[in-house]
């Protein structure tokens, strides 16, 4: 498995830690006392705690992944409080259809609608998440409240009278049983069972003839429990389908630019115990015009998790890579240099005469011609992490050649570009910010239709404007940084970078846009 596929782990209580430990295409899990790191492999995604139980039935599973996550307490607490206000949010929007019926008192029979129906307060105490080996995650919403307002008729023979009401329902409790699954490499949710409990109802009219109701109320507030209860369930699958489209909305292969896309997909189930769910999921850079594998394979890290953050986005050296890679397929990385490309204040220009003095035959077989160079990178772009920095290394080659008054290209000789760079990066208001500097860049002469010539000089060129124009060009670009990513609502925030050994990590939190703007609301 050289895709960079990732395991999600969500646990639901602190315990004893795993060890996970690769072997090949495998992680095998073997029980400690202790808490260890993670190992991943190439792109994962996690909600934060330290480490938890075991992630097998018994000691020494395998697990064919090789990438892990690991979501506990704490995410689950923070989705627990977003439910409840997103729960809250759907109920005051949520539409009552009328209630009809009939009530016979004694010298006839009153026909009644309630309608108009609107929740105008909502309270609950925050949803329980459990989850349940082998199918998904029980939910249970318990002492959910709601303060509905509307309008009612009556028809007693030729006599109509009307008004409006208060509605209380209270300690209304709502479990509901969600399997999870695969669909075609997306996660799919769908509803087991559902059940219900009404703790009562309690109605007041208002206007009209309302005083000759007040016999019949607890008929009335009967009517709406029954009502009530038959339609919650319905209305938590409705609701529970709409997730399940919004997550089948969420596309698989994700278009990054014009020329390659990430492709994240499940390879299987969730794998759920009592403790957790797992999600294998592969993720990687293709070409759109070339998709290939590239000609390198993930390898194992280890992830430290740090405390109080919701989630861990984290990318090895083969994630980045593969986006190098698919954009060498994609044959993008090359640029054809002109001369009117070249800022005037550099010390040399694309010129027969001027590239003389470090060629000295060039200037005797192409007098004062213009130049133009084709750059492109020869090889992938390798991305490589250690503590605290980034280094880069660009293999690259430059052909050189001669424009003709007809406007033809003359070849002339090919340079061999060798350049490595080192850089930082970290997070500043929400903005992934760095800034590279050269370690080393050499040129040597591939190939040559004008003889042999020494490149000391020309190597001496490139180096001055790397540093004079390219790299202080490229910083301030990277000093204002790129914004961290949304996703479907979701935004990351309070973010901290660190760069370790093989991978890049980002420990965050996850904040609903959403809900943020209901809360004041609800």
């Amino acid at each position: 498995m050289e895709h960079g596929i990732y395991l999600m782990m969500i646990h639901m209580l602190p315990s004893r830690g795993a060890e996970l430990k690769h072997n090949q295409n495998y992680v095998v899990l073997q029980e400690l006392n202790t808490p260890p790191p993670r190992e991943w492999s190439s792109f994962k995604v996690a909600f934060e705690e330290t480490l938890t139980q075991k992630h097998c039935l018994t000691p020494g599973c395998l697990l064919h992944c090789e990438e892990l996550s690991n979501a506990a307490e704490k995410g689950l607490r923070d989705a627990s409080q977003m439910m409840a206000v997103w729960i809250q949010s759907k109920l005051k929007s949520t539409k009552i259809p009328e209630v009809r019926g009939e009530i016979d008192i004694g010298i006839g029979t009153v026909h009644y609608v309630m309608s108009n129906m609107q929740v105008g307060q909502c309270s609950m105490s925050g949803p329980s998440m459990e989850f349940v080996k082998g199918t998904g995650v029980s939910v249970e919403i318990s002492q959910l409240s709601l303060a509905i307002k509307g309008r009612w008729a009556t028809k007693f023979g030729i006599i109509h009278d009307g008004g409006s009401f208060d509605l209380a329902v209270y300690n209304i409790k709502i479990q509901t049983l969600l399997e999870l699954g695969d669909d075609a490499g997306r996660l799919s949710i769908t509803t087991i069972s559902c059940s219900n409990d009404i703790g009562g109802v309690h109605v007041q009219f208002h206007g009209g003839a309302s005083i000759f109701f007040k016999p019949f109320v607890s008929t009335f507030s009967g009517k709406i429990s029954e009502m009530i209860h038959l339609k919650i369930c319905p209305a938590v699958q409705q609701a529970i389908s709409e997730l399940e489209m919004n997550l089948q909305e969420i596309p698989v292969n994700i278009p990054m630019g014009q020329y390659i896309y990430l492709s994240i997909l499940l390879t299987s189930s969730p794998a759920v115990t009592d403790q957790s769910f797992d999600l294998d999921i592969k993720g990687e850079f293709y070409s759109k015009s070339s998709p290939s594998e590239p000609p390198f394979s993930a390898s194992k890290f280890e992830v430290q998790y740090a405390e109080n953050y919701m989630l861990s986005l984290a990318a090895s050296e083969f994630l980045i890579n593969s986006a190098a890679y698919a954009y060498l397929s994609s044959e993008v990385l090359q640029i054809n240099i002109k001369n009117n490309m070249i800022p005037k204040n550099f010390p040399i220009h694309l010129n027969t005469s001027e590239f003389g003095a470090l060629i000295p035959q060039l200037g005797t077989l192409y007098p004062n011609m213009e130049m133009q160079v084709h750059l492109y990178a020869s090889e992938t772009p390798l991305f490589s992490f250690s503590s605290g920095a980034i280094d880069v290394h660009v293999p690259a080659a430059a052909k050189f050649s001669v424009v003709k008054p007809d406007g033809m290209l003359v070849p002339l000789f090919r340079l061999d570009v060798d350049g490595s760079f080192s850089g930082s990066a970290l997070i500043d208001n929400n903005h992934l910010t760095g800034a590279f500097k050269m370690k080393n860049l050499t040129l040597t002469l591939g190939s040559s239709e004008i003889g042999d010539f020494k490149t000391a000089g020309l190597e001496q060129m490139l180096v001055i404007a790397v540093n004079m124009f390219v790299l202080p060009k490229l910083n301030v670009y990277l000093k204002t940084g790129f914004l961290l990513p949304t996703l479907q609502h979701f935004s990351l925030t309070n973010s901290k970078l660190l760069i370790q050994n093989g991978f890049v990590v980002i420990f965050t939190n996850v904040e609903d846009s959403r809900t943020v703007s209901m809360k004041t609301m609800v």
